[in-house]
């Protein structure tokens, strides 16, 4: 082999924390550029493509077996080029091979192995290899030769690049390709999703499914709460807070520091799988503040707080923005070890008590026995160990030790208190400290309507943070949004869920704080989308930004993967800024991506819930809330905050004309839009104007008989949900 850049791994020369964690490794890993892509084409061998992230278990295991291993390593080096990918940094590399593999396998997750052409065409696929056969799956080493060998063989090798030509085709069918467009947006989804929602629910243990394992859905949680808000039947209630109640109570909750894992391996919610990512830590928060709009019951709200304590203590930057994940492995700690014994990273291993543990950390003896018996910790669950779920109420442990329910709550606050603090004494979890547009954007909403529902400081977090995304990852002369920050170096162009997942969090903050700047910075992301990602011939938003990289497929996003769809939001984002914007013609980019879109939507509403919110929203109307003041009112706040207003536009104006005037020259405007047109505040108080579908209450200055109008103009009943 020639002295070429593949002779060697290059990994060190990347930001990712992932990818640098490969960077000892003996396979001579590459990154995904086009070094790599012409090295397999030059020495005529397939790429190996491996995709993962930091926090990813199964990830580390592939690695401690087959990537650290000389032979293996041989293997990969003299018969493929390897490239490793951050499925963070990449989503658009991780979607195309993701499809292939729920295609082929009818199964997807991390790590994903493909092998490509070197063009980087699929043509054989799968996800954890062990190196040795086990459980129907081959060993790495023997695949690695299989495929070397048939690579080598003319008769095999044309049948490897046929079977590559027919997936590269079923990817674009899936992604790239738009179906024949419906006449009209989709009408009455909320109720068939909600209908499909209610179907699909585990009345048993909470969630969606009745296997294991369970996934947070957030969105359709969401979409049960406002089927419920618009109907009044109390089945899309129940399912809604036996879901958020299974979650909060099970091990996917960190009952001791906050903050979510991200799911549960069973079907009880029990164990989880211990990465905490900043995706789910920012969607579960906004649906839970929505359940406690709803229901009254604090404990959600508690769960939010508890939650956003997290963010602020273990994922937040110096400056503000929030960074990506928590391992979901660290080092045992020494009080497990026996004397001598070195330490083993390990799954759970931060997160997981013993009896003894709690007893040492805990001097009072009834504080102890109350978090023992609360949490189940005399029972172990997990390898010996226990992940805290909870098995009693307050009032169940008050009455048996002749407690009242607040005495117990006082106590067990304290142990959690205690416990933390112990905890902060273990080998940590590794944090990947790459900050990322698109989920930043995602902690920004939830902050933005904590800051409404809760208390003013968690929308200056989401301010701070937002600060921070502008500072280093957006160029205003270009109106170009990068998708990585990693110590001090910014790469990668955003994708469509950056640009979307940002707008749509710039919009909350402004609906929050009243500060213009957030609603101009929202709309030059949005102006960058449908420059960008907006294909006026296909009537639809594509993932990736035109003119960019091209993979074999350009993927769009229709689904809900962990994430929202990016498509879904982006469109809610359009359709709300359309109302400040008309001129600009946003309803119309959103109506024709639904029609494009709209069979598909009506046809399985749950695999596309964003979209189908968005179209609920498009077919009823957002529901617009303006206030003239100068200041938003702490009991307007509080009014507003306690409410549960699905598809609101909160839209804060100055109360005067002359105000407004200041407002449009700063947003470059020469007219007010529709939503701020004509609604001055009246008599110089606070005035809300709630508006849907073209009907407008008169101006209010009551803030309670402005958002009592919310029922008069709201949507009709749209059938049996």
């Amino acid at each position: 082999m020639s002295d070429a850049p593949t002779d060697r791994n290059r990994l060190d020369e990347e930001a990712s924390p992932y990818l640098r964690q490969h960077a000892d490794n003996p396979v001579h890993w590459q990154p995904w550029d086009e070094q790599a892509r012409e090295a397999a084409k030059e020495r005529d061998v397939p790429i190996f493509l491996s995709v993962g992230y930091a926090a990813c278990h199964w990830c580390h295991v592939m690695e401690e077996e087959s990537f650290e291993d000389e032979e293996v390593a041989e293997l990969l080096n003299e018969h493929f080029v390897p490239v490793k990918v951050d499925r963070e940094e990449r989503p658009d590399v991780d979607r195309v091979y993701q499809t292939i593999c729920q295609q082929v396998t009818r199964r997807g997750g991390w790590p994903l192995s493909v092998w490509l052409t070197p063009e980087g065409k699929p043509f054989y696929v799968g996800t954890y290899f062990p190196k040795e056969p086990r459980r129907g799956m081959p060993a790495f080493p023997d695949l690695l030769e299989d495929i070397s060998e048939s690579w080598n063989d003319p008769e095999q090798r044309g049948e490897m690049e046929n079977r590559a030509e027919q997936w590269t085709q079923a990817v674009r069918g899936e992604l790239e390709s738009v179906p024949e467009a419906a006449e009209e947006p989709p009408a009455g989804v909320l109720s068939s999703a909600a209908q499909a929602a209610l179907r699909a629910a585990d009345r048993e243990h909470g969630g969606f499914g009745t296997n294991g394992p369970k996934f947070p859905q957030p969105a359709r949680v969401e979409l049960l709460l406002r089927a419920y808000e618009r109907t009044g039947r109390e089945q899309s209630r129940k399912v809604a807070v036996e879901t958020l109640d299974a979650m909060a109570s099970g091990g996917m909750y960190d009952h001791v520091g906050g903050g979510f894992h991200r799911y549960a391996t069973d079907r009880e919610w029990v164990v989880p799988h211990f990465e905490k990512m900043l995706y789910d830590n920012a969607t579960l928060p906004l649906v839970y503040l929505h359940g406690y709009q709803v229901t009254g019951d604090r404990r959600y709200a508690d769960v939010v707080e508890g939650t956003l304590a997290f963010l602020d203590r273990e994922l937040r930057h110096p400056e503000g923005a929030f960074y990506s994940t928590l391992d979901a492995r660290s080092e045992t700690h020494a009080s497990r070890l026996d004397e001598g014994e070195d330490p083993e990273a390990e799954e759970g291993a931060f997160y997981t008590w013993t009896p003894g543990e709690v007893r040492e950390t805990l001097e009072d003896d009834l504080t102890a026995d109350l978090f023992v018996d609360r949490y189940g910790v005399d029972r172990p669950n997990f390898e010996g160990t226990r992940v805290l779920t909870v098995e009693r109420s307050y009032e169940d442990l008050a009455e048996e030790y002749d407690l009242t329910a607040e005495g117990v709550e006082s106590h067990l606050d304290g142990a959690e208190r205690e416990l933390l603090e112990a905890r902060e004494d273990r080998p940590r979890p590794r944090r990947d400290e790459k900050v990322l547009a698109g989920w930043n954007g995602l902690a920004i909403s939830a902050l933005a309507e904590a800051g409404l529902v809760l208390d003013e400081r968690y929308a200056e977090w989401g301010a701070e943070a937002l600060a921070f995304l502008r500072e280093h990852l957006w160029d205003a002369e270009d109106a170009h949004l990068s998708r990585r920050f990693k110590d001090e170096e910014v790469a990668i162009d955003g994708y469509l869920e950056d640009y979307a997942f940002l707008a749509r969090g710039a919009l909350d903050l402004y609906g929050a704080t009243g500060d213009v700047e957030y609603l101009s910075f929202a709309l030059d992301l949005v102006r960058a989308i449908r420059e960008r990602f907006w294909d006026a011939d296909g009537r639809t938003l594509y993932f990736t930004r035109a003119g960019g990289e091209q993979l074999v497929a350009r993927p769009q996003e229709t689904r809900d993967q962990s994430t929202p769809s990016s498509l879904g939001v982006a469109l809610e984002v359009l359709l709300a800024l359309d109302h400040f914007v008309p001129h600009e013609r946003y309803g119309e980019v959103v109506e024709a991506t639904l029609q494009t879109h709209g069979n598909v939507v009506e046809g399985n509403p749950l695999e596309h819930t964003t979209l189908a919110l968005v179209a609920d929203a498009h077919e009823s109307g957002p529901l617009e809330v303006t206030v003239a003041a100068d200041g938003l009112p702490e009991d307007w706040r509080t009014a507003i905050g306690e409410r549960y207003l699905p598809g609101r536009v909160l839209a804060p104006r100055p109360s005067t004309e002359e105000g407004l005037a200041d407002w449009l020259d700063a947003l470059a405007l020469d007219e007010p839009g529709p939503i701020w047109a004509d609604r001055d505040a009246e008599d110089s108080q606070p005035t809300a104007y709630v508006c849907r579908a073209f009907t407008c209450s008169p101006p209010q200055t009551d803030v309670q008989e402005a958002l009592d109008w919310v029922g008069k103009l709201g949507p009709a009943d749209d059938g049996e949900v």
